[in-house]
């Protein structure tokens, strides 16, 4: 896991928001995937530094955040 600072690389990333968010502003993600690493941030402020995970890290915690 890592942290990416905003304005390097991540700027280049197509981001997606979390069909879960809220449409009045609320708790916000974003998710970017490219094959070594699943970037996530934090939709209201895209200044700050992004998390970057592996995938198999990623599917994990997706899976356990389903139950």
């Amino acid at each position: 896991m890592s942290g990416e600072k905003a304005g390097s690389d991540t700027d280049a990333l197509t981001w997606f928001k979390s069909s879960h968010s809220a449409g009045d502003g609320g708790q916000c993600v974003e998710v970017a995937v490219r094959p070594a690493r699943v970037h996530v941030r934090d939709s209201k402020d895209t200044t700050r530094a992004a998390l970057a995970v592996e995938p198999t890290a990623w599917a994990a915690f997706v899976e356990f955040a389903a139950r």
